[in-house]
């Protein structure tokens, strides 16, 4: 192994962004890179948990952490807190740990950073050091534009200098770009301070700039009007499709698979599978209302329940719901997501659409039922619904809430529309395309070993 081979992965300390670098590092790799992994070491805690004995033993990447500074203030280590204590201590704490490691393996020091541009911060210290730097983008592609494109809405009185619309109209980036309302953007969410939100995504634009290489989760046929507006940018997924990758590696939380032999019993294309990921929350009510809408669907069903996945307290199940559901469905902590989508009895993905959830929906042809909860979901949401036409999205009634007959209507609807069945495996077959030799992604990801390697 040469001196030009060994990259730093950093990571946002936080499930939906772990996922995707920690496969983009075990891919690189298999390619030969040599891969140092620094999460913060809480979450380190939390992977090493999760991983099984084998798993560990034929893990191709170091695991190394570093601190997050919230070492004596653990509940602060969500949303605005995690990310002001990221601010102020990683840019050093990241330098410090790439001088320890060059000093104990002098012969292949790190010549290279990829950095989540969530904490786009960590290039810093790559730039003071004098090493290449490679960002990641572990959201869709066209977030990432409307990101890059702030200075133009505030110039053109679309927002303001926070981030919120001054008047309610339609956004479109470019002639390809589809239509967005103003009062949408991902910035806007309901459930997290909008300016947090809206100055994450002004350092995400900076950090953009400045970085030699931008990876992105997606691939060219997918969202090219979207990658036309970033520059540098480098489509290297569906990730889910990449050859070597281990699924279940990058989870925070140990995967019950139960529901595999569980599918195994059940007849082709009759399953319904239900994750939101691993931050969205709902009342007791809106799960109340989920659980008798899935019963009300007469479908058999694959339900992920988070025991917080309820605000407030452990989910409680409508009376004998548990019991009249039992003998046609599976509820688990958390599942193998992408076995679950990629078996032949899953018929239909209802999910939150977080962007890597909605990139393993593509890779399988799965149909969408859609229930975003922030930040990106409700753009990523658009795109599957408007845009690619592999999903229906659902309808809150007067009190803002997702009823059970809404959710058994839209249930039925998904289930026995042809066309979005046949788009989705059109986009399937796509992907596919990308990541096989010869295809869009293929290439990239060879160009991206090339540049690290020069």
């Amino acid at each position: 192994m040469d001196l030009h081979q060994h990259v730093l992965v950093v990571p946002c300390p936080a499930q939906g962004h772990v996922t995707p670098l920690i496969k983009l590092a075990y891919s690189l790799a298999y390619h030969g890179i040599k891969v140092t992994f620094a999460n913060s070491e809480f979450i380190h805690a939390k992977i090493l948990d999760a991983m099984s004995d084998a798993d560990k033993e034929q893990c191709p990447i170091r695991l190394v952490t570093y601190l997050d500074g919230l070492e004596l203030h653990p509940d602060q280590r969500t949303g605005p807190g995690l990310m002001d204590s990221l601010k102020k201590v990683m840019p050093d704490n990241i330098e410090k740990l790439i001088k320890q490691i060059n000093q104990s393996d002098n012969r292949e020091p790190i010549t290279c950073v990829i950095a989540d541009l969530t904490v786009g911060w960590s290039l810093e210290a790559a730039s003071k050091l004098g090493l290449k730097q490679v960002a990641v983008w572990p959201a869709g592609p066209s977030c990432l534009a409307l990101a890059l494109h702030i200075p133009k809405l505030i110039n053109t009185g679309v927002i303001d200098e926070n981030g919120s619309p001054i008047k309610n109209e339609l956004i479109r980036l470019s002639e390809e770009f589809p239509v967005m309302d103003s009062s949408e953007l991902m910035w806007c969410s309901p459930v997290t301070a909008q300016k947090f939100l809206f100055d994450i995504s002004l350092a995400i634009k900076q950090a953009t700039e400045n970085a030699s290489i931008v990876l992105c989760n997606t691939f060219d046929e997918l969202d090219s009007s979207s990658c036309a507006l970033i520059p540098n940018i480098l489509p290297i997924g569906p990730l889910p499709l990449v050859k070597n990758l281990n699924p279940s590696v990058g989870t925070f939380s140990s995967q019950d698979l139960t529901c595999l032999n569980w599918l195994d019993k059940q007849p082709s294309n009759s399953v319904i599978y239900i994750a939101f990921g691993s931050t969205a929350v709902f009342s007791q009510k809106q799960f109340n209302e989920l659980a008798l809408g899935l019963e009300l669907s007469g479908h058999s069903f694959l339900w992920v329940v988070r025991s917080n996945i309820v605000n407030g307290s452990s989910p409680e199940y409508p009376d004998s719901f548990l019991e009249r559901t039992a003998s046609r469905g599976k509820i688990v902590e958390w599942a193998p997501q992408e076995q679950v989508l990629a078996h032949t009895s899953t018929s239909c993905f209802f999910s939150h659409c977080g962007w890597n959830s909605t990139m393993e929906g593509l890779s399988f042809g799965i149909p969408f039922l859609c229930w975003p909860y922030f930040w990106d979901q409700f753009h990523n949401k658009s795109y599957i619904c408007d845009k690619w036409k592999v999903g229906l999205s659902l309808k809150y009634d007067e009190d803002g809430i997702i009823s059970r007959h809404e959710i058994r209507t839209k249930i039925d609807c998904l289930l026995n529309n042809d066309e979005i069945k046949t788009n989705g495996l059109k986009l399937m077959e796509d992907a596919k395309k990308s990541v096989n030799e010869g295809g869009s992604s293929y290439e990239n990801f060879g160009s991206l070993i090339k540049y690290l390697k020069a």
